[in-house]
């Protein structure tokens, strides 16, 4: 019998807990405070067959990876197999090898079709890269590559160099997803400077008319403090000292990285755990 927590936003309707558990061979979502049985006939989206490695998932597999926005055809085309093998896994006769590498070959050329789709494979190849040397999670890269997307459809793209457009939409991404990196950051990752990717960015911005949050200091403090070696104790009291300076109005007109990096510093010195400026 498997049971586990359901992490979601049910709760039940008898008691308002949220603590439901599903049982698996049942079919059943049951509440654990008050025994309510919220779903008799849940539906087991996993597989019907079993493996025990996984190459044998590889070969009972009937269906492809997911959509994604991160290639530019989504995902949903196709690729020859390269170990020149048949239906069966038996090995492929010499007399036919030279014609499936052929096939393969004008296979992996027909995925890109003109001009625009060639852009945007080597854009989003360039996204991933830099977003993996950042080590982002896969909200951002997909956010970074709809807004890339976007500036290809708005014909954004002409007179300017491909890593410039994808770091901007890296840069803008990381804004929309509250999880900001600062130009320089994002300068170090990609193939271009600072200067064109801020200015890039503010011509999508206005362009793609994006409403882009302002950055906070406190979307720094985890970070920051993550860098620094800094545990959540100084990390806490960062918080509240940010929060004191908010109250008393003394962060306006100054940058959110400068402030939270001064905060940081104090709440270190208060916690006996100083760094360097």
């Amino acid at each position: 019998m498997a049971d586990y927590l359901v992490e979601d936003t049910v709760k039940c309707s008898e008691c308002g807990s949220r603590k439901l558990n599903r049982d698996e061979t049942r079919g059943e979502i049951v509440c654990e405070d008050c025994g309510l049985v919220l779903e008799d006939n849940v539906i087991d989206q996993g597989a019907e067959w079993r493996v025990f490695s996984p190459e044998q998932g590889d070969q009972r597999a009937r269906t492809g990876a997911p959509m994604t926005v991160m290639l530019h055809d989504k995902g949903l085309s196709t690729d020859i197999d390269w170990q020149n093998k048949d239906y069966s896994g038996k090995a492929i006769s010499s007399r036919y090898r030279s014609q499936f590498y052929r096939m393969r070959k004008w296979q992996k050329r027909s995925r890109v079709s003109n001009a625009t789709e060639r852009n945007l494979a080597m854009a989003l190849a360039e996204l991933d890269r830099m977003a993996s040397r950042l080590d982002l999670p896969k909200s951002i890269r997909e956010s970074a590559a709809v807004n890339y997307k976007k500036a290809v459809e708005a014909r954004l793209i002409r007179g300017r160099s491909i890593e410039g457009v994808a770091a901007a939409s890296l840069y803008a991404a990381c804004r929309q997803c509250n999880n900001p990196r600062t130009l320089d950051e994002i300068g170090e990752a990609s193939r271009t400077g600072r200067k064109e990717i801020g200015r890039t960015y503010r011509f999508m911005v206005r362009e793609l008319k994006m409403k882009i949050p302002p950055t906070k200091p406190e979307d720094y403090i985890p970070r920051f403090c993550s860098g620094l070696h800094l545990d959540a104790e100084v990390q806490s009291k960062a918080y509240e000292l940010i929060a004191a300076a908010q109250e008393k109005e003394l962060t306006s007109g100054r940058g959110p990285t400068g402030i939270a990096a001064s905060i940081i510093y104090i709440a270190s010195v208060l916690c006996g755990k100083r760094r360097t400026q």
